[in-house]
């Protein structure tokens, strides 16, 4: 059996020897052996635990990364795969969100920029509700400058056109694909501009190549939880 040292598991992955010692502490790898002096001895196996939990947060974040290791320890093997799947479920909801946004700016860019997709006037309560969030988040909205609704001359209410009614869905979209306020007030305000959606085609480029990178670090992910398993004893893979 080859044994290995903090070090040698730092050295590969360009972290301290303390970072291996607290992702042992907090079970993200198995316990170590320790020499009569006190001192940790690694195997091949805490390596190929600590490849697993690293390509494992890139995939899915330090969280996820952490329950997956802490299932698979405990001998909860359905319940680690079952988090896996979560993963693929949200960046397959994720994918659908991107699709969708494509297919609203699609429809968006073969308007003019006046042309209006529903004539219907709407309170903040009324367009929270068609959007499903709540009226502090349309406040939001308006806060971050995405939306510039009107007000009711009569009443102060504010009222949202159908431009407006079109950033909020626009918004909407974007920021369920992780988009901060401030980059989604600038694609608004590039598609209230005639033409102007450059800034907007880039945004969609970059969250694409996030999805792709993400995959693929799920499949990476995949492939090393594999080996580790099958370098752990039977029974720990089988309790």
């Amino acid at each position: 059996m080859i044994t290995l040292r903090p070090a040698d598991l730092a050295r590969e992955h360009g972290i301290s020897t303390q970072a291996v010692r607290n992702y042992e502490q907090d079970g993200f790898i198995p316990p170590a052996e320790r020499t009569h002096s006190g001192y940790r001895i690694y195997t091949e196996v805490h390596a190929a635990a600590l490849r697993t939990y690293l390509a494992m947060v890139r995939a899915y974040g330090h969280s996820t990364a952490g329950r997956i290791m802490h299932a698979i320890h405990d001998d909860a093997l359905d319940d680690a795969l079952m988090t896996i799947d979560r993963g693929h479920s949200q960046l397959l909801q994720d994918r659908s969100t991107l699709d969708a946004v494509r297919k609203a700016i699609g429809h968006l860019t073969a308007e003019t920029p006046d042309r209006p997709t529903d004539a219907t006037p709407r309170t903040i309560g009324e367009l929270a509700h068609l959007l499903g969030v709540t009226a502090a988040t349309v406040r939001n909205w308006e806060r971050a400058g995405i939306l510039v609704p009107a007000r009711d001359p009569a009443t102060g209410h504010r009222v949202y056109q159908a431009t407006d009614i079109r950033d909020a869905e626009l918004a909407h979209l974007l920021r369920r694909g992780g988009y901060p306020l401030e980059h989604i007030a600038t694609v608004v305000q590039q598609v209230r501009t005639a033409g102007g959606t450059d800034t907007l085609a880039t945004s969609l480029e970059d969250w694409q190549r996030k999805l792709t990178l993400q995959g693929l670090a799920m499949l990476d992910a995949a492939a090393l939880l594999s080996h580790y398993l099958s370098m752990r004893p039977t029974s720990a893979k089988d309790g």
